[in-house]
């Protein structure tokens, strides 16, 4: 028996960001192949089956006395919880058994990789990975009936790149390291989230597939750590390859702790790139959805924290995002997003300068650890900008926030 699409699935390949494909041109990743294209619409119909009958035993047993015992798991290990439903206590089981092909000398190395890219790579993941993704209607459709509007954009951005810089901390995917932790309270909101969508009586499976399905995990996961990393290219940071396999390297791991099936975790920088390049191929489809939640973004830094001079910084940051905006993205795609094309792209030179001096350092001797430190600063600077307050992952959604 044939596996269904849902119709949202295009009928064959549409036009992917620029920047990706540049890039899937240099590792010789062409289009989907016609199964590719096919298996890519498929799995708008799967969903983290694991996860979700962790979340179905928790529910059963009562999550309000079930969730302190999920969160003690995750800080202090399962065997340190008594009275664990089996489906939680086998998932811990599987999950602190660190597959064997996890290389932490390479975790640690893209994790110094990813923290030099300071506040650059958060402007990247913001201004094309997130604002772009919009053009992404199918998913955009879970967005909107998950608290998406009510809780804006600045606060959806402050929580993904929390859980980022969790997962790109010192330690943080050691085992329940701080990006552990977050990483698998982000796989237990999204099977949380995909229950209480699926139920409600609008939700349409034959046209959107299922909530939160592997698909658009698959996109959401290179889009978060492989496209910044690719994108700060364009500013003038370059790696080595080396540098570029660790992040491969870590892509796997932290897809495979958030769910993501084992044929979409990268086995190498290029395999990444080539995830990156046929989701996007399957999923750059914009609608009304997109303009709804792309538009509000262009404001946010209207409400950014500047000690000095606030009213002309929020102005320049303004300029500032549009433009690396406008140069990544393309006029045409800030058209379908109902977003301004006109702000000059002048960042990116800017800084292209300062960055290349930058990266050349790092590969001196200590280079890479003091870039990453410098960075981190950087990074930190910005959120803190965005957003003074602690960030809480899974804020932005009221379903989280009741679990």
């Amino acid at each position: 028996m044939a596996t269904t699409i849902p119709t949202r699935h295009p009928a064959q390949p549409v036009p992917i960001p620029k920047g990706v494909e540049i890039f899937g041109r240099l590792f010789g990743v062409g289009r989907p192949s016609a199964s590719e294209f096919d298996r890519l619409g498929e799995l708008l119909m799967a969903g983290d089956p694991v996860m979700d009958g962790v979340v179905a035993a928790m529910s059963e047993a009562g999550m309000r006395e079930t969730r302190p015992l999920f969160e003690k798991a995750l800080v202090d290990g399962i065997d340190s919880v008594e009275g664990a439903p089996a489906a939680m206590e086998d998932f811990f089981r599987h999950i602190e058994a660190t597959p064997d092909w996890v290389d932490r000398k390479q975790l640690a190395l893209a994790a110094q990789v990813m923290q030099s890219g300071g506040a650059d790579g958060l402007y990247i993941a913001r201004d094309v990975a997130l604002l772009g993704g919009y053009q992404f209607a199918g998913f955009n459709q879970t967005l909107l009936r998950t608290g998406a509007l009510t809780k804006g954009s600045n606060k959806r951005f402050a929580e993904t790149s929390r859980w980022a810089l969790d997962v790109i901390g010192e330690g943080g995917l050691d085992l329940h390291g701080a990006g552990y932790r977050s990483t698998i309270r982000v796989r237990f909101i999204h099977s949380m989230v995909r229950r209480h969508v699926e139920s409600m009586p609008d939700w349409d499976s034959g046209k959107w597939g299922v909530p939160i399905n592997q698909t658009d995990m698959a996109a959401t996961l290179v889009g978060s750590l492989v496209a910044p990393s690719i994108g700060v290219a364009g500013l003038g940071l370059l790696n080595s390859r080396r540098e570029y396999e660790a992040i491969a390297q870590l892509t796997r791991y932290v897809g495979w702790l958030i769910g993501v099936d084992d044929e979409f975790l990268p086995r190498d920088f290029r395999d990444a790139v080539r995830i990156l390049a046929h989701t996007s191929a399957a999923l750059s489809v914009a609608d009304e959805t997109s303009k709804l939640l792309a538009s509000p973004m262009v404001d946010d830094p209207d409400a950014w924290h500047y000690a000095a001079l606030p009213a002309l910084r929020r102005r320049l940051a303004k300029s500032q995002h549009l433009g690396i905006a406008r140069a990544f993205l393309g006029r045409p795609a800030l058209r379908r997003l109902g977003v301004d094309d006109t702000a000059l792209p002048w960042y990116p030179p800017l800084i292209f300068g300062v960055n290349i001096v930058r990266s050349v350092a790092a590969q001196l001797p200590g280079g890479r650890r003091r870039a990453a430190r410098a960075g981190q600063r950087r990074a930190d600077t910005f959120m803190t900008t965005m957003a003074p307050n602690p960030v809480v992952i899974g804020d932005s959604s009221d379903i989280a926030r009741a679990a």
